[in-house]
């Protein structure tokens, strides 16, 4: 492994020996000397050997040539100079073993550097990079701040459920926005691949709505968005995923879910709305259009969306307010 796989391969231990065992099973060779720096390190510090080990990796102290690890003895010094220094660029608390876990085994430490460029002080991006997720919504937080943290901490959010309703809620609407809607389909097909759990998406459109704006304006429009919102809302498992799309486009990630238990679904939506009394007493129908794995397409989640896509389209070219399946 190279350096930047040894780095992420250390994240994942707790403790000097079962790494040093690991290592040695990866055909790797190392000075006793090493093992007891990091002993060292990490009670002298207080720290957990994932920090210990980046602590020393950052000062030279650890170096790789071949299959052989090296170690300068002079990190020794380092006990006694009292808290360890900081590295250059980077708060102390960016080496704590969570925060490593955000970056991937792919990219270079000046990912991590960026992380920390949107957290100054004590920011919830900050609290949040520190603190281990406790669900999958946290971690989905994670991988979005990694590339859109910037545009997060330019809206200056005060609080963590602040940030979260800004990096993934529609401001219109309350539901999902596409962008946490795509984290979500991609785990499921991921789930789907490892363990062949049936997965579909419904992806429905609201007829003539550009109709609604220019006759009754663009409240009428949002309020006409709002309740298609609330009949999805009312009508879904807790466990799928509803989202605005873009526009009047909303989706629906059905999770272990066949083909014909998303045309049920889409069916009932489509009955419900029917019968939903907007209060601009304008009657609203929606297109549809469903696709599903494994039936449809290759395991990916840019092929499923596609499929429904098409299976839309042809929900619309067949005169709107119906259900289109891809074939």
């Amino acid at each position: 492994m190279d350096a930047k796989d040894l780095l992420w391969f250390s994240s994942g231990f707790r403790t000097v020996n079962a790494w040093r065992d690991a290592m040695i099973a990866h055909g790797y060779s190392m000075p006793a000397q090493l093992c007891h720096g990091l002993h060292a390190a990490m009670k002298r510090f207080k720290l957990k050997f994932p920090e210990a080990f980046f602590l020393l990796w950052s000062k030279k102290k650890i170096a790789v040539s071949g299959r052989a690890l090296l170690y300068d003895p002079s990190a020794s010094m380092m006990w006694d100079a009292g808290a360890p220094p900081a590295v250059q660029g980077l708060p102390d608390a960016a080496w704590h073993r969570d925060v490593l876990a955000l970056v991937p085994p792919t990219e270079d430490m000046t990912r991590l550097e960026s992380l920390w460029c949107l957290a100054p002080g004590s920011s919830p991006l900050m609290k949040l990079a520190l603190e281990r997720p406790t669900d999958e919504f946290d971690q989905f937080l994670r991988e979005f701040l990694l590339d859109f943290g910037h545009d997060v901490a330019a809206a200056q959010p005060q609080n963590y459920d602040a940030m979260k309703e800004l990096a993934f809620k529609d401001e219109v609407t309350g539901l999902y926005n596409r962008r946490f809607f795509s984290f979500r389909l991609e785990h499921e097909v991921s789930r789907h691949r490892d363990r062949d759990h049936p997965v579909s998406v419904v992806l429905l459109d609201l007829d003539d709505f550009k109709a609604v704006n220019d006759d009754l304006g663009y409240a009428a429009g949002d309020e006409t968005l709002r309740g298609m919102a609330e009949i999805l809302l009312r009508h879904s498992r807790g466990i799928n995923v509803i989202c605005r799309y873009g526009g009047n486009r909303f989706a629906t990630l059905l999770v272990e879910t066949s083909k014909a238990g998303a045309r049920l679904y889409a069916n009932r939506i489509r009955e419900k709305l029917s019968s939903y009394q907007f209060a601009h007493k304008r009657p609203v129908t929606a297109s549809f259009g469903i696709a599903s794995l494994p039936e449809d397409c290759a395991p990916l989640d840019d092929e499923l969306m596609l499929a429904a896509d098409e299976a839309l389209c042809l929900a619309k070219r067949a005169g709107k307010n119906r259900i289109g399946a891809f074939k």
